[in-house]
């Protein structure tokens, strides 16, 4: 069976960062797109990022020049570098893998900004 497991979340003061961690456990052999999703109290689920397997990356607006997006493919993991996170960057994050016919979905981690 494929889980895919996020580690990474947890309390950061404004300006500071964080990484998240998603790795698929399980057989799994070739992941197209993977990206990270978040989600606040009160709002619909958002694309962050997202990085196809030949590296081109794209961003929303919100995050462009703070957090960076990277993948693994031999540990079938993807990264989310965040720096100078705000407030309104809390929100549950979930990773997401794509496989032609096939989608996955972590958990979700919590990210809490706040002094």
């Amino acid at each position: 069976q494929v889980q895919l497991v996020e580690s990474g979340g947890g309390l950061v003061q404004p300006g500071g960062s964080l990484t998240l961690s998603c790795t698929a456990s399980g057989s799994i052999f070739w992941i197209n797109t993977m990206g990270w999703y978040r989600q606040a109290p009160g709002k619909e689920r958002e694309l962050v990022a997202s990085i196809i397997r030949g590296g081109s990356r794209d961003y929303a607006d919100f995050v462009k020049g703070r957090f960076t997006i990277s993948r693994d493919n031999a540990k079938n993991t993807v990264y989310l570098q965040m720096n100078s996170l705000k407030p309104e960057d809390t929100a549950v994050y979930y990773c997401h893998f794509h496989q032609t016919s096939q989608v996955y979905w972590g958990q979700g981690t919590q990210v809490t900004v706040s002094s």
